[in-house]
């Protein structure tokens, strides 16, 4: 079986479309005797003439011109097949996954599903409440994207970086150590409350804590940040948490909050999704659309959470 010379094409195709050697020489860059020479082998290839000399032009045979147009359904086929996918939002009925915690989907996602919807009306957001343990396996998990606190972004896993916040102790306005320093004895004789879901919130304080042999005594872990205002409305609870959180349930809760005894380390949050995400249109215009969104209310209420400190 003969085997085709794929090089050649391109001569062809410069060839069929100028029907003229010297234009199709200048056309690849290449020397007139250079083409002459590869027009033979492309004559060899198709047993065919393929460009007749008729005086001062060049004449394709009935082969060539059949070729010309077999060349250009090819040539289109793969340029299609190279070419960027189109996206237009307006059309887009995809359904978009995203993973974060409650405070997110209570706070944030409003304001990113309005946005979906005015650009993309007939595409579907499912959001689900974060669990940090899915990071490493976030390539099978099903989720677009997550928003999450995070020191070590894996191995193919992209990311934009949002910003950082430091902890606080938030509690009742009405708590007996509101308003004023918290000694370490302090902190650790209250009873303390937990967000459970959505991410990692407050390990940093074991980290701090349990080299000295010290912990702390729970009295509920729960898995929203609702259920935790309620509580600590009502209870003496002092709970752990972002100062951006904190400053923002005490805009809208009989709550405040203070610093703790002892320094963390800060937390970095950022918007993350896998390698095989990366260059899909839908997905990249998505991406660009939520983290605005992310990104700005963070670095806003880490700045107003400051100025109470």
């Amino acid at each position: 079986m003969h085997k085709a010379n794929l090089n050649l094409l391109p001569t062809l195709k410069a060839l069929l479309d100028t029907r003229n050697l010297s234009r199709a020489a200048e056309l690849l860059h290449l020397s007139q005797p250079s083409i002459s020479k590869q027009l033979t082998q492309l004559r060899r290839e198709f047993n065919d003439e393929l460009l007749v000399r008729e005086g001062q032009r060049w004449l394709l045979t009935p082969r060539a011109e059949a070729l010309a147009q077999e060349l250009a359904d090819s040539l289109g086929a793969l340029e299609r097949l190279y070419a960027t996918p189109d996206f237009e939002p307006a059309r887009c009925q995809r359904v978009f996954r995203l993973a974060s915690s409650d405070y997110v989907a209570q706070y944030i996602l409003p304001h990113i599903c309005a946005e979906l919807m005015r650009q993309a009306p007939l595409a579907a957001l499912e959001y689900v409440s974060w669990d940090k343990s899915q990071l490493p396996n976030l390539w099978h998990s099903g989720l677009d994207m997550v928003s999450t606190i995070t020191d070590e972004v894996p191995e193919l896993v992209r990311g934009l970086y949002q910003g950082e916040d430091s902890l606080v102790v938030l509690m009742g306005q009405r708590h007996p150590l509101a308003g004023r320093a918290i000694s370490l004895s302090e902190y650790l004789d209250w009873p303390h409350l937990q967000v459970s879901g959505g991410g990692d919130k407050d390990s940093p304080v074991e980290q701090v804590l349990a080299p000295q042999g010290l912990s702390r005594r729970w009295f509920a872990r729960v898995p929203f940040f609702q259920a935790a205002v309620e509580v600590l409305c009502r209870t003496d609870c002092l709970m752990t948490t972002p100062a951006h959180i904190a400053w923002h349930l005490s805009q809208q809760h009989e709550l405040t909050y203070g610093s703790l005894p002892f320094a963390t380390r800060p937390q970095q949050y950022h918007l993350m999704w896998h390698q095989r995400h990366h260059q899909d249109p839908a997905h990249r215009w998505f991406r660009e659309l939520a983290y605005p969104f992310l990104r700005d209310h963070l670095r806003r209420t880490v700045r107003e959470s400051r100025v109470s400190l």
